[in-house]
């Protein structure tokens, strides 16, 4: 089939992108960075452009600013609901009017829609949270939903726990610490981390894509982790001399309400859809996606 794809460019989009070649798709990029199509790939610069493509079958909406990527003030605020929202909902008007009718739209969310739980265990049935990155997630797929009743598309929202993998995401500022020989969490450290590696993240998409799964889905490991948890299982791969946790006073004082939502607070999140699809999740538990990244 031939999959529209935003976001392909990034940490998640670069690993995606062969891996939907692979399984016989045809992919086409839209990145606002000039690059040359070529015969396995081609690229867009421009919803202006979506009227020269082939028919699309599926969208992969992966667009978004980085939520770490700057204390959240009220410009970055902007930006990032600017890099989600309003891109989300300007690209299923272009492909209202260029004619494009996908039969399936899948969009990124975020497990930030549960807001803090706690040690709660929580699947997709669970109500949204509060704070910014609740709000957030329930009005980017709240536009992600008008894909349906616009083109006719079944629709698939992403909810996407914290990405690791060596080269990229979250993992190389967790474990920089470590890379010192300081094991190292934020606050407390017994805030749950809802994880998942960026391997079993691609083939999820991949299992999506063929298979259809309407709705909110998790895309999360089946075993979240405390940070604590995790810094024990890395000191086990990597060793540490002292435990230097990062004070919660701290952290809302240099980043403010981010560190507060992404780092002090917490999500123990299910993806029971997935498991009731009976996906095989290749490092379900953290030691095995550990072990993986810092294996070379």
């Amino acid at each position: 089939m031939h999959i529209l794809l935003t976001g392909g460019t990034g940490f998640i989009g670069q690993a995606l992108v062969p891996h939907l070649q692979s399984m016989g798709h045809t992919v086409t990029i839209y990145s606002r960075q000039r690059r040359s199509s070529t015969a396995q790939l081609a690229y867009i610069k421009a919803f202006d452009e979506l009227p020269q493509l082939e028919p699309i079958d599926t969208v992969i909406n992966l667009a978004g600013e980085s939520m770490a990527g700057g204390r959240w003030t009220k410009t970055y605020k902007q930006k990032l609901r600017a890099s989600r929202i309003d891109l989300t909902y300007d690209l299923i008007q272009a492909l209202r009017r260029s004619g494009h009718r996908p039969d399936h739209f899948i969009s990124a969310s975020a497990i930030g829609w549960y807001g803090n739980c706690g040690a709660k265990r929580v699947t997709e049935s669970h109500a949204a949270g509060s704070g910014f990155g609740a709000e957030l997630c329930k009005d980017w797929e709240a536009v992600a939903s008008l894909a349906k009743e616009t083109l006719g598309a079944m629709v698939t929202q992403m909810r996407i726990g914290v990405v690791l993998d060596r080269d990229g995401g979250a993992f190389p500022q967790i474990f920089m610490p470590f890379r010192f020989g300081v094991a190292n969490w934020p606050g407390t450290g017994n805030q749950y981390l809802s994880w998942i590696h960026r391997s079993d993240l691609i083939h999820a998409i991949g299992e999506l894509v063929q298979r259809s799964v309407e709705g909110p889905v998790n895309l999360t490991a089946p075993e979240p982790v405390t940070y604590k948890t995790l810094a024990d299982e890395i000191s086990k791969l990597k060793r540490t001399w002292i435990q230097l946790p990062a004070p919660a006073l701290i952290m809302q004082l240099a980043l403010g309400e981010m560190a507060s939502e992404l780092l002090l607070n917490g999500q123990r999140v299910i993806p029971a859809k997935l498991q009731a699809k009976a996906f095989v999740f290749q490092y379900p538990a953290i030691n095995q996606a550990l072990t993986a990244i810092l294996s070379n």
